[in-house]
């Protein structure tokens, strides 16, 4: 059995994989893109924006994420994702305000807080604002970001594009809802201009301190809400003289806080994070059987302390004779054959519902 959690930040919603201990298996660490489309499939799967695994560092930090867009296609942030990924971890862990995770991301070490209102404060790191390093054709302007005008059928259009980690582009608008926000959308991400395709946002000033922005997401289409894309439209909209370093971003899922001090450093997002609800992946929904033994309520339990199979043996078996996968594949099958559904649905109900009611009580306590 396979549990996960869905969380939402502002309407952007996830699928989450406990995988911090080591329990997950090769085909769900390393995804196909086809099973990450199935299980984030809103009529055939779950359901959700992306996927989000929550893995063992591969560094000194607490523990790494990976992050699937709905198309599949892997994204190196996602801002309402970490989010989603650090309420997560304060809901399962029973975490006190104020503790902060060192998270691991393709983008490298983002580092999110919880505060006391239960909000989330994450130190998104500095913006990229080099061409080569969102990446886009734009060449960077004396204002200190790549930016020009792009023709999309005749319309000629400014745009300024910035880097979190991933490519966002940003686009000036007077009417958010006058313009043909899908077909623009679609086409500025696989716009030649760049080459990794990017995240487009169509961006109307209110006032220095107030921003409104529309989100395609890169891999998603359009989206309630997206992080990574608040902080770059601030960033993009300060430095090109629309607005003060701190802004509240409005999006279609809700506002975020972004501030971007002094125009240097980290810019720092702080916005909301919520579980939805917990469940269980049908058989069908799991690419293999998982070689991970778990106990009587799902817990799963690691075959050896010092003897890592999916790591050791990544090239070969280095145990023929008392292979640990085999072994354990035996009694997974072993306890598939001898357990009916309903058995299996009601472990998992029984873990669930006890999870849930803690997560509870230390929110009422």
């Amino acid at each position: 059995m396979l549990h996960f959690s869905k969380y939402q930040g502002l309407g952007n919603d996830f699928l989450i994989l406990e995988g911090r201990r080591g329990q997950l298996t090769a085909e769900i660490r390393d995804p196909s893109a086809e099973w990450v489309r199935r299980v984030c499939d809103r009529r055939f799967g779950v359901g959700g924006d992306g996927l989000i695994l929550a893995l063992p560092p591969e560094g000194a930090a607490d523990l790494r994420m990976r992050i699937f867009n709905a198309d599949g296609t892997e994204a190196e942030m996602c801002g309402n994702g970490i989010r989603c990924l650090a309420r997560f971890l304060a809901d399962s862990d029973g975490s006190p305000v104020g503790v902060r995770w060192s998270i691991e991301t393709p983008a490298g070490l983002i580092c999110p807080e919880l505060q006391g209102d239960g909000q989330l404060k994450v130190d998104m790191g500095a913006p990229f604002l080099q061409s080569d390093q969102v990446p886009t054709g734009l060449a960077v302007s004396d204002r200190g970001l790549p930016e020009g005008v792009i023709d999309l059928d005749g319309v000629q259009m400014a745009v300024a594009a910035v880097g979190m980690g991933n490519p966002h582009v940003v686009v000036p608008v007077e009417d958010l809802d006058a313009i043909p926000f899908e077909s623009w959308g679609a086409a500025l991400e696989r716009h030649p201009m760049f080459p990794a395709r990017t995240n487009v946002h169509f961006l109307r000033v209110h006032d220095r301190r107030s921003l409104e922005i529309r989100v395609w997401e890169r891999g998603a289409g359009p989206t309630l809400a997206c992080g990574t894309g608040a902080c770059a439209t601030l960033v993009a909209a300060c430095l090109l003289g629309l607005s003060d370093d701190q802004a509240e971003v409005v999006l279609p899922g809700g506002p975020l806080q972004i501030a971007w001090s002094g125009r240097q450093g980290s810019v720092l997002m702080t916005g909301p994070a919520e579980a939805v609800f917990d469940g269980v992946l049908s058989p069908d929904l799991i690419p293999s059987i998982t070689p991970v033994m778990q106990d009587s309520v799902g817990t799963p339990q690691p075959a050896s302390e010092l003897f890592d199979c999916a790591k050791d043996c990544s090239e070969s078996c280095l145990r023929p004779d008392n292979c640990l996968r085999d072994e354990a594949q035996q009694k997974v099958q072993a306890f598939l054959n001898n357990t009916s559904l309903d058995s299996m649905l009601n472990l998992a109900s029984e873990s669930l519902e006890q999870r849930i009611r803690s997560r509870y009580e230390r929110s009422e306590g």
